[in-house]
Parts: structure tokens; sequence; C-alpha cells
């Protein structure tokens, strides 16, 4: 890609995860602001404005806004603004896929899910597979510059701007990139991230609460309470005459017993590798979420959003406390 001029944004996964977090969040209040109001419906004479239209507004308007304007400064908008666009798209998949226009479609959920952990998996062969190019990040540098040649350099732009040139090292660029960098003034100015407030706030919290020790134990044990009693009560509802299909019910049994064995690895491997024992726990809720709460959408539609909840939570303390025991081994490593 980089033969054809295609970098990686050093950011990307960053909005990406705000893109499909947006969607993900717009779905479930959209479904659940409908049920509270009784499913209203906007128009008359005829017409029906579905929220399938709002949706690809916003995302014109998202597309308006990146196509619009260069550097880095509103990514963070438009992915947002294109999220919820795409959240209130997909919502109504349902009424696409069938022929009388079945807004309660039933797998519908699964389909949903199923979509935005696609674009999930796709966001992290694009961006987590392969380390990132010396140029990529030099490219990231001069993507920053872009917003600081116009506007000024507030200190966490200039900070972010100079760790890219120095993961750049020495390819050919660097050097007139950091005379570059050097040259743009300070300026405090800058546009409000909402995104970037509330993903700092929810790390500090993760990293308070792993400082508990007790917590990520708490965690994992929460991850397999809550595998064990979602599945067991999607098969309790299938064996009392719920019309789902054999295969689902087999598919969530078979995802949340691997979850629950990860698991279990974890908590043997953690006794005398604390970083591996977690990745084996990172392991488990990533089954969970990639493969159980599809079945689960399947088999009793939004009643799994708690679930996916839980897991999302988990994820994040597992997360949070692997950096803490990497920053650990590297101090460690460094002063041996």
């Amino acid at each position: 890609m980089l033969r054809l001029g295609l970098p990686r944004d050093p950011r990307g996964p960053r909005h990406l995860a705000t893109f499909l977090v947006a969607t993900a969040a717009t779905v479930l209040l959209t479904r659940a602001l409908l049920a509270a109001t009784g499913y209203p419906q906007l128009g008359g004479s005829g017409l029906h404005i579905a929220h399938v239209l709002w949706g690809g507004l916003l995302m014109a308007v998202a597309f308006v806004l990146l196509l619009s304007f260069v550097g880095p400064s509103l990514r963070p908008l438009g992915a947002l603004v294109g999220g919820i666009g795409f959240g209130l798209f997909v919502d109504e998949v349902g009424k696409f896929v069938t022929s009388d226009n079945d807004y309660f479609y039933e797998p519908t959920a699964a389909i949903i899910y199923a979509t935005v952990v696609g674009l999930g998996l796709v966001a992290d062969t694009l961006h987590g597979r392969r380390p990132r190019d010396p140029r990529e990040a030099l490219a990231g540098a001069v993507d920053e510059a872009v917003a600081g040649v116009v506007g000024g350099f507030t200190p966490t732009a200039r900070h972010r701007a100079e760790a890219r040139l120095a993961d750049a090292g020495d390819v050919p660029g660097a050097r007139e990139t950091r005379a570059l960098l050097r040259s743009i003034e300070e300026d405090h100015a800058e546009l409000p991230d909402p995104v970037g407030l509330v993903a700092s706030a929810v790390v500090r919290v993760l990293h308070t609460m792993v400082r508990a020790r007790f917590v990520p134990w708490l965690a994992v044990a929460v991850l397999v309470g809550t595998s064990g009693v979602t599945v067991t009560g999607a098969v309790v509802r299938w064996w009392g005459g719920d019309r789902s299909p054999g295969w689902v019910v087999a598919g969530a049994l078979v995802a949340g017993a691997a979850s629950v064995v990860l698991a279990g690895v974890g908590l043997v491997r953690v006794r005398h590798d604390a970083v591996d024992g977690y990745l084996w726990f990172r392991r488990a809720v990533l089954v969970s979420l990639l493969v159980t709460q599809f079945f689960l959408f399947r088999l009793s539609q939004w009643d799994a959003s708690w679930g996916l909840l839980v897991d999302l939570l988990v994820l994040g303390v597992v997360g949070a406390e692997l950096e803490v025991l990497r920053r650990r081994r590297e101090e460690r490593d460094a002063s041996a």
C-alpha cells in the first residue's frame, strides 16, 4: 500500500473504534428509545420518515467534513458523526432483508452484531497485524504538521507529532519534517475532542481499578459467570419451545465452553507468568465478544445486550492490567 501512497494513520485504530462504538451505542439507544415511546412514526398522510434517512444524512455530513478539510483535526468528529449515522442506518436492516419490511425480524440483532464485529476484524487486519513502517510514522508526523502550519500547535499536538517523528527514525524526509515542526508556533486553541476526553477518563478509571489486586480476578470471575448464565438461559429458552435453530444453540454452547477453558488456562498460567496469563484472559474475552455474543444475540435478540456490556468492561479491565504488567516488565528489564 505504501507504493500506492497509502500510509496507515497512526490514530486510525482510535478513529475506527470511535466509529464502531458510536454505531453500536446508537443502535442500542435507538431501540431503547423506540421501545420506551411506543415506536412512534414521523410523518403523516401516508409518509413515514424512517430513521435510516437520518442515518444517511449524518453519514453524508461525515463524508463532507472528511473530504473538505486536510489534516487530522476533524477526523474524531467525522468518526463520531459517521458512526451515529451508520448506527441509524444498520438498525433498520430488518426492513430491507424481509419481503414484508419487518423491523422486528428475529435475526436482526445477530446481523447487526456480525456487521460491527466484521468491521472490527477488518480494522484489526489493517492496523493490528503488521508493525507500522517508519515511513508511515513520518507521514503521521507530517499529517499532524498540516494542522499546525495554519493553526499552531498545542502542547499535546506537538508531543504527538514529535513522538511520530521519533518512531520514524532517520528515514528520508525526517530531518526536513523536524525543521518544519520546530517552525510551528505555539497555540492553545483547538477543536474540542469529546471522544478523546471520554477515552482518557475511561483509561484513568480502569487503571485506578486495577490497582486493587482483586479487581482483575473479579473481572475474570464475572466473565466466566456471565458466560455460564447467558448460555444456560439461552439453552433453557430453547428447550422450553423457543424456535431458534439447533445449530445456534450448539454454537453458543461450544463458544461459551471455549471461553471458559481459555480463562482456565489463564488462571493456570498467571501463577508463573502474569503477562502470559492475562493474554489468555484476553483471548477468553475476545472469544466471548466475537463468537459467543453473536449466537446469544441470535437466540435472545436484544436481551443479550447486557452480556455484551459486561464483556466490554472485562476486556477494558484485562487490557488495563496487561498494560500495567508490561510496563513493570519493561522497567524491570531496563534496570537489570
